[in-house]
């Protein structure tokens, strides 16, 4: 292995599991691996079906895209990612498998009271009870894969768990395009959010926390730290401080495609809500699992080579999409614009296990479920917060201009921030090594 300049990087010491308890651990890691991805798929699709039905429900509630902005992304993320700290503090020191359970019966309500809104400021705090839930989903599911999975298997292990988001958008999607059309928005809601309560339930009986540290040699003896220590930690490795950067600027020019992405579909190509759906579905669910898969996987077999790719996967991916981008969204052709978002759909995950795993493997074992939740707290709160927001004014500006394309022209300019976001990946992997070597001895 080599860090970012390409010259021979000495390894941090790994601490191995004895070898007597490995064995009946590693038969049902997979499982659980398993297990926790559908959890993120009901998550995901719960937080994502509002978007494939915006234009049903700005015309129902009479609101405008700032506002539909609002909903997607503020209202959701504002408690979301607030809340994912204290909680991910207790998963560090309390059992993360009912953290989970709870959260899950929370969101799965949350999403089927959004059905029962009827108005504005309704539907937003059902929203904020959704993000209330899923704050409590990702970072002690983080935890428990890294203790399942060693620092060389990881990037793997996050990136078939970050297929939730891709498979959970193409649910919401699916489902809600479908029921939408046919019963309508609040229908498609009662339909998503029931389910998640009978999986809370099964999760109740048939899951199995592993132990802490597992694929460390478990914990060291010590006091855990506290939110201030993992944070000045955090800070301190600047590798990290790159990622979770150009982390957050991705994360907000996805979301913000998400959000308008549908609208963008009916106003400027003409398409129906059933066909936009069909076709986010199936390219979510397909093209963009694989492109999440890749990253992780890609990022763990380049690093053998040069620890730098851990990072530079995604800079290239986005790099590499670029032409395309351009083409969604500055051609008429309705039939080439679906082609060409093939490939920026593909991309467009393909950022979340490298960062997640860097994540984990740049702080110390009895930090990970913190510092999880303190990276979905900065990308989430800006990212997710405010990238539909941002997305929704800036469309609103423009339609006096543009009238029906001004929400393709507002996702168009957004879209560059994208870049910004590349370039941190590309320099982070300057302090890598010596980062790794701290976050080990941590």
């Amino acid at each position: 292995m080599s860090d970012g300049t390409g010259e021979v990087a000495a390894q941090p010491q790994q601490h191995q599991a004895p070898a007597a308890a490995a064995p009946p651990l590693l038969s049902t890691r997979n499982i659980t691996l398993l297990l926790l991805l559908v959890v993120y798929i009901s998550n995901y699709a719960d937080r994502q079906i509002l978007n494939v039905l915006a234009v049903q429900i700005m015309d129902d509630l009479k609101i405008n895209n700032a506002a539909f902005g609002f909903l997607s992304g503020l209202s959701f993320a504002l408690f979301y990612a607030t809340l994912g700290i204290p909680i991910a503090m207790l998963a560090d020191r309390f059992n993360r498998k009912w953290i989970l359970i709870a959260s899950m019966a929370v969101w799965s309500l949350m999403t089927a009271l959004c059905g029962f809104a009827q108005g504005f400021w309704q539907l937003a705090a059902a929203r904020v009870g959704v993000g209330v839930g899923e704050a409590g989903g990702s970072p002690p599911s983080h935890s428990m894969i890294s203790d399942l999975f060693a620092a060389n298997q990881r990037g793997t292990a996050l990136a078939i768990y970050s297929l939730g988001v891709p498979l959970g958008t193409a649910v919401g999607n699916l489902v809600g395009g479908q029921i939408g059309d046919a019963f309508g928005w609040r229908a498609a809601f009662y339909v998503l959010g029931i389910p998640g309560l009978l999986l809370a339930l099964y999760f109740a009986f048939a899951f199995k926390e592993p132990p802490r540290g597992h694929s460390d040699g478990g914990v060291a003896a010590g006091p855990i730290p506290g939110l201030a220590e993992v944070a000045r930690f955090m800070l301190s490795q600047r590798s990290l401080v790159h990622t979770i950067v150009g982390a957050t600027l991705i994360t907000a020019v996805g979301y913000g495609g998400l959000a308008f992405t549908a609208k963008f579909l009916q106003f400027s190509h003409g398409m129906k809500l059933t066909t936009v759906a069909n076709y986010l579905a199936l390219q979510t669910g397909v093209v963009a699992a694989i492109g999440t898969f890749l990253g992780g996987y890609l990022a763990d077999v380049l690093a053998k080579r040069n620890l730098g790719w851990s990072a530079w996967v995604v800079t290239a991916a986005i790099v590499l999409s670029i032409p395309f981008q351009l083409g969604v969204y500055l051609l008429n052709d309705s039939t080439t614009v679906l082609w060409l978002m093939t490939v920026t759909i593909l991309v467009s995950g393909l950022y979340l296990a490298p960062t997640f795993a860097l994540v984990q493997n740049l702080v110390g074992v009895r930090m990970r479920a913190t510092a999880a939740a303190l990276l979905l707290f900065v990308i989430n709160l800006v990212g997710l917060g405010l990238g539909p927001l941002a997305v929704g004014l800036i469309a609103d500006a423009f339609t006096p201009i543009f009238d029906k394309d001004a929400v393709r022209y507002a996702l168009f300019v957004f879209s560059i921030l994208g870049l910004w976001g590349a370039w941190h990946y590309w320099v982070a992997p300057r302090t890598l090594k010596e980062d790794l070597a701290r976050a080990a001895a941590a």
